[in-house]
């Protein structure tokens, strides 16, 4: 993986590695952004990336505990009005520098919204291998897991992976990887924030993106705040793509009063069991999958890595902590992942709330039920199954596509682009890095079938 030597820059100073308009402003370099950026500075665009975080990547405590305290939003401690815990990655790469590197076809109700992602996820797919771990691979506990609900009748699949194994210097993958990848088999967004940078982008870290400027009823730029100072960056074309808290933020400060109402988050949770025999916490993690349609949920293969159990678990109450040296390297996990309803409200200077609805308890019921007869029939004690608290993997459907966004994922706003999980139209309760991308390629498809940009230089007031 080539490395790129970005420009010192003292934010303290407020100045831009920029000194006129571009082409095109992309706030946040997860998927979205890096593939808007990178398809962008492909096609000759001068195109500058904004990113909040910092780049990581090649840190020594990156993939570590401490660095994932460091690098995810209130250190991992965010939480709902309701108690949600949402894990929100700050940084180059956004979620995909802790996802655990799973791949998911795009729903097809995205036709029904007007968009075809389908060629778009295809070409991706190709392009960065995406396919199983090899059967050697997937681990023994995991397999277990996925024979014993075939006796159930369930048909367990093996996950689609954003991995290569010849970029690894030695795969070593199991629930750790979830803190952010050490070994380089992982695809991360900020890859392709690379590949744009050599193209000619410029890529800023450590910048924050307050608003957007309109004008005329057209976009005109963003401004905010570098270091103690404030900015201002001009382009005709913006495209938002900071996730699905920090685009309705940004769009709440332009005028977008109805962004952020309703939300949906995949709800997670992890029902676990001891049982003797091979355990999953050395394993790659969600190796195997299996989707139920019909009630609205996911399950797969995943156990919290072994310092994150007594953290999460804590919230269950004191007794479940106590258990982790004595538990945790003979845990077996089923992950569920719910189809939510959308409900609550990303807002400024609100508390965040996520509200499950009386319908999602119905579908969380029916997948701990699943999961328990699981882990029962793999040979877990009943005794010791229990389901950790809910969490928030995905936060998305903010900035709801037909809603806020058209099928172009333009805004009422000429030139005002979102690409991320914002502007899903409901959960997807499944991997979403895959159709983000798509959506990503598709957009910029669209900007390049556009008429030429040409700006005028101005100078960046600061």
């Amino acid at each position: 993986m080539r490395e790129y030597e970005y420009p010192t820059l003292n934010p303290e100073e407020g100045r831009l590695p920029v000194t006129e308009a571009v082409d095109v402003i992309v706030v946040g370099s997860g998927p979205g952004g890096a593939t808007v950026a990178r398809e962008m500075a492909r096609a000759g665009r001068r195109v500058a990336v904004l990113e909040r975080g910092r780049d990581h990547r090649h840190a020594p405590y990156y993939g570590t505990y401490l660095g994932a305290l460091m690098y995810t939003d209130r250190a991992s401690f965010r939480y709902t009005r309701e108690g949600v815990n949402i894990i929100r990655p700050l940084m180059a790469g956004g979620a995909t520098s802790m996802y655990c590197g799973c791949s998911a076809e795009p729903p097809a109700w995205f036709k029904d919204y007007g968009v075809e992602l389908e060629p778009y996820a295809r070409e991706a797919s190709q392009e960065l291998k995406i396919a199983p771990l090899p059967n050697e691979l997937w681990g023994a506990a995991s397999t277990r897991l996925a024979d014993a609900a075939a006796g159930l009748g369930m048909d367990w699949q093996p996950t689609p992976k954003f991995m290569d194994l010849a970029r690894a210097g030695r795969f070593n993958c199991g629930a750790h990887c979830m803190l952010g990848c050490r070994c380089g088999a992982k695809w991360n967004a900020a890859e392709w924030v690379d590949d744009a940078v050599a193209h000619g982008a410029t890529f800023i870290t450590d910048i924050r993106v307050e608003s957007v400027i309109i004008e005329g009823g057209a976009v005109a730029g963003v401004r905010g705040r570098y270091g103690r100072s404030p900015f201002e960056l001009r382009a005709p074309v913006v495209v938002l793509a900071a996730g699905g808290v920090g685009s309705p933020h940004i769009l709440q400060r332009s005028g977008f009063a109805d962004a952020g109402r309703g939300c949906a988050i995949d709800a997670t949770l992890m029902v676990y069991g001891v049982a003797d025999g091979p355990t999953q916490g050395h394993e790659p993690p969600m190796t195997l999958f299996y989707e139920d349609l019909e009630h609205g949920y996911m399950l797969s293969t995943l156990v919290d890595p072994w310092l994150m159990y007594p953290l999460i678990t804590v919230w269950k109450g004191p007794q479940y902590p106590l258990t982790w040296l004595s538990r945790w390297g003979r845990t077996l996990g089923v992950m569920i992942k719910l189809k939510d309803d959308l409900a609550g409200e990303v807002r400024l200077g609100r508390p965040w709330s996520k509200p499950l609805t009386a319908a999602d308890h119905r579908r969380l019921a029916h997948a701990e039920t699943t999961a328990r007869a699981i882990l029962r029939r793999a040979g877990a004690d009943p005794d010791s199954l229990f389901s950790t608290p809910i969490r928030g993997t995905h936060p998305s459907a903010t900035v709801r596509l037909g809603d806020l966004v058209d099928a172009d994922l333009q805004t009422r706003v000429q030139g005002l682009y979102v690409c991320d999980a914002s502007v899903f139209p409901q959960a997807l309760a499944r991997p979403t890095v895959l159709t983000i991308i798509a959506l990503g390629k598709r957009l910029a498809a669209h900007l390049r079938r556009g008429e030429t940009v040409t700006v005028e230089p101005a100078p960046i007031v600061s």
